[in-house]
């Protein structure tokens, strides 16, 4: 299977010190999916290479062929992904507004029937928890639900190097067991996701939100 690890820092300032923390939690997710779960696919897709744009206009705006070459490169990723990994630190008790910028370029359709895991850090002793209960709700709207298992890492400069190996006196073991729960969890209702796909086409069975928020409604 192929999955996408989202990584939603892009402060490259500081303080607070050290800039783009999640950079290391992220390659320390990827060496685990590496390692244990070698016979999957997993690319990084960091947020600081899709900047900001003055008016916002997302993928599913632009006509067919239209979009911007990289949105519709990511596009087609995450249509072809069987599950996701989202990593997030935390503003204002909320997930990275970066990460949350990005994701609302694409529509629902090519999240859907398919899990993800939410992974969150901070610098201090609460590890993004309190973001990841928001990105429960975001993330089962996109239709991508969230495993039951998270990852949280508090005072992940204490935690990993720049690199992402676990510094001394970390047990890089433990860490990984810890990681490998909410990975297991993806792993396994990615494969019944894809395989019950292949049989019976969710979006033709349910039907996609395509046209205006009207298809929401109820009859009136």
């Amino acid at each position: 299977m192929k999955f996408l690890l989202f990584l939603g820092t892009v402060r490259e300032s500081a303080p607070p010190r050290p800039a783009r923390l999640g950079v290391r939690v992220a390659k320390a997710c990827l060496e685990c999916l590496g390692s244990r779960y070698s016979e999957h696919e997993v690319e990084l897709v960091d947020s600081l290479d899709y900047p900001l744009e003055k008016v916002f206009k997302p993928h599913f705006a632009y006509a067919k062929g239209q979009a911007p070459v990289a949105l519709e490169a990511l596009a087609a990723k995450i249509a072809s992904a069987d599950g996701y990994i989202m990593v997030s630190p935390e503003y204002n008790h909320s997930m990275s507004p970066a990460l949350a910028n990005l994701l609302n370029h694409f529509g629902s359709s090519l999240f859907s029937y398919k899990p993800s895991v939410i992974v969150t850090y901070s610098a201090g002793q609460w590890g993004g928890m309190r973001a990841a209960v928001g990105m429960r709700t975001f993330l089962s709207e996109l239709g991508c639900l969230p495993v039951s298992a998270m990852i949280h890492v508090p005072k992940a400069q204490e935690v990993f190097a720049e690199d992402g190996a676990p510094k001394a006196g970390e047990d890089k073991e433990s860490w990984f067991d810890y990681f490998s729960r909410a990975f297991n969890q993806m792993v396994w209702w990615g494969q019944a996701a894809r395989a019950h796909r292949a049989e019976v086409d969710p979006h033709e069975m349910v039907g996609d939100f395509r046209r205006d928020p009207s298809q929401r409604n109820a009859p009136g």
